[in-house]
Formats: C-alpha cells, structure tokens, sequence
C-alpha cells in the first residue's frame, strides 16, 4: 500500500514538518476576471468574496474559496485540473448545457473553461471531503447528506463522526 509505504518513510520526520491538513484555495489563471466570473456564474452558484481591482475575484465556498486570477500566464496542459465539489452534479450538469459548455468524455464529470483550465465536479454526497456542520449550516446547506459509501470512506480513516 503506498500510503503506508510513504508514512513509514517519513514517520522519523513527522516533527520536522508541518501537516497538510486542507486545502484553503485554489487560484485559476483566466483572461479576463470579468468573463470568468460570468462564466462560472453561469455554472455555479456562489457569492463573490471579493475583488482586486480587474486582476483578482475570490468565489466564496463557505470555509474555503476559488480564485480567479488574471493574466493567464500559463498554457493548458492535459493533466493538471481541479476539483469543485458541488450539492448537485445533475444541476451542474443541466447549467453547463444551458451554457453551451461541453463535458469531456471519460470518466466523471468534467469540462474546460475557455482559458484552458480543466475542472472536474463531483457531488458532495458522493466523496469523502466534508465540511463541519456549522460550515454547512452558514452555507445554507445544513443536513446535507452521505452516501453509505462515502460515510464508508470516512469511518474508515477516523473521520465520520461529524457527518453522520
């Protein structure tokens, strides 16, 4: 198992670094913020957190938020994405097409933004990421559930107890 295999090579360092622990943004390179902003709009719902002037716009995602980041400055390449987490992939799904976007082909749901960014969407029942209660509660999306294979995923590494 390489989880195993990498905590072990790493156990006699753990008091020298510093633990990932999550994830607080993720910054995208786009043209133009202003686009972008209609454009994810068109997708998403979320609020804008704020702005620098015409480089910068923050999409508020409760305890966490995207950045939209211009000039784009580097090129697209076929591996590199991000993963948005949303309440409902089937309503993603529908706004993408009422927008013209097109999904990918393969697995999951995914699709690039007209700067080139490749952005994958997943439905938060379905995976193991989690926000607290009290995140979900601000969010407006209190009780927003698990699947049993998810709650799985969690039990299994010590972390279900907030969500179920």
């Amino acid at each position: 198992m390489v989880r195993a295999r990498v905590t072990q090579e790493v156990a006699g360092m753990a008091e020298a670094r510093a633990r990932l622990i999550g994830i607080n943004h993720v910054a995208l390179e786009v043209g133009d913020v202003d686009a972008a902003l209609e454009f994810y709009g068109g997708l998403f719902g979320f609020e804008l957190r704020g702005r620098v002037g015409s480089r910068m716009a923050f999409l508020d995602a409760g305890d966490q938020f995207v950045a939209l980041s211009a000039p784009r400055r580097t090129a697209a390449d076929e591996d590199r994405h991000v993963g948005f987490v949303v309440d409902s992939r089937e309503a993603f799904a529908a706004a993408a097409r009422a927008a013209g976007v097109a999904l990918l082909p393969g697995r999951g749901t995914r699709f690039r933004d007209p700067w080139g960014n490749h952005i994958e969407v997943v439905q938060y029942d379905e995976v193991q990421f989690s926000k607290t209660p009290g995140v979900l509660r601000g969010m407006g999306l209190e009780g927003l559930p698990k699947t049993p294979a998810a709650l799985a995923e969690l039990r299994e590494k010590g972390l279900a107890d907030e969500v179920e």
